[in-house]
């Protein structure tokens, strides 16, 4: 039978089954059970909580405390520095991993070896007594300081966590260039593009938009990670906490005021991760749909 025959006989009205059949919707019953498995279990970790013996009311208390605030800022601007300078290295070292210098190629794994090998904090308590092994930071005719005075908490959480983050980012940067197609780059050299010209306008546009839902975790991952500075005596909001119920006894009730503004931090840079995504997506997918970034976290189909 033709193609056109068979198309003809699926729209013929008279193949088509009586109007007054009833129609049968499928029945999911293993989705139903789930569901009210999921609300049951959901409703006596509220009532758990609820009942718990949390002093609810000193949640609310230091929740917008000052020293609380002041500590997610500083929170959040190591989480900024931090991610920044691993985005930096991450692009620079991965584009020395695709280099055609050996010694360029070396150095590049040299520092993924090193750094992605080993945990963050000890990287973190390396570069806060870095003094004991570097006293004094002199450059001639630039600078000339104790070490102590230029690697404050701050500065080794930055270097501490940017660092390793850039260890990371540098794999994910050099697998995103790879996968660039390579016709594209020998269409860029028939043109007359130089390297830097085709890296710049073909190969990292692209790139950017294949790495950046790694970004986004990196980005989230950070935030959290940040908690770790508390080690180093940097009065992010962790260490505020820490040093308020040392004195109130509040110990539970100071960590979920933590855990709070944690989940805030996370969520704005999710609704940021997906708008940033959707923008560099458009040139992929043509009209890019418009879905909230609710309806796709919780749909799992990526918009």
């Amino acid at each position: 039978m033709s193609s056109s025959a068979s198309n003809q006989t699926r729209t013929d009205p008279e193949a088509l089954p009586p109007a007054g059949l009833p129609v049968r919707r499928l029945r999911h019953p293993g989705r139903w059970l789930a569901g009210a498995a999921v609300v049951v279990v959901l409703a006596l970790l509220v009532q758990a909580f609820a009942a718990g013996n949390i002093r609810w009311p000193i949640v609310g208390e230091f929740l917008t405390a000052p020293v609380i605030i002041k500590g997610f800022g500083w929170t959040l601007l190591i989480t900024f520095c931090a991610l920044a300078l691993g985005v930096v290295l991450g692009f620079g070292f991965g584009m020395m991993r695709l280099s055609a210098n050996p010694v360029l190629r070396f150095a590049a794994w040299l520092y993924v070896w090193i750094f992605r090998g080993t945990p963050v904090l000890l990287q973190l308590l390396i570069w806060f007594n870095i003094a004991l092994i570097f006293p004094r930071l002199y450059f001639p005719g630039l600078i000339d300081a104790r070490m102590v005075d230029v690697i404050t908490p701050f500065v080794a959480a930055v270097l501490g966590l940017g660092v390793n983050e850039g260890s990371y980012l540098t794999e994910v940067v050099r697998g995103g260039i790879g996968a660039v197609d390579r016709g594209q780059v020998e269409a860029a050299n028939t043109l007359g593009m130089t390297p830097g010209q085709t890296m710049r306008r073909i190969i990292l546009p692209q790139t950017m938009r294949l790495v950046l839902p790694t970004l986004g975790n990196s980005a989230v991952g950070m935030l959290k990670f940040s908690s770790l500075a508390a080690t180093i005596a940097m009065t992010e909001m962790l260490n505020a906490a820490q040093r308020i119920y040392f004195i109130n006894g509040a110990v539970i009730e100071l960590l979920f005021v933590c855990a709070i503004w944690y989940l805030a931090g996370t969520t704005v840079l999710s609704i940021g991760q997906y708008y940033l995504e959707r923008h560099f997506g458009r040139s992929a997918t043509g009209a890019t749909p418009r879905r909230s970034w609710l309806r796709r976290a919780t749909s799992g189909v990526q918009a």
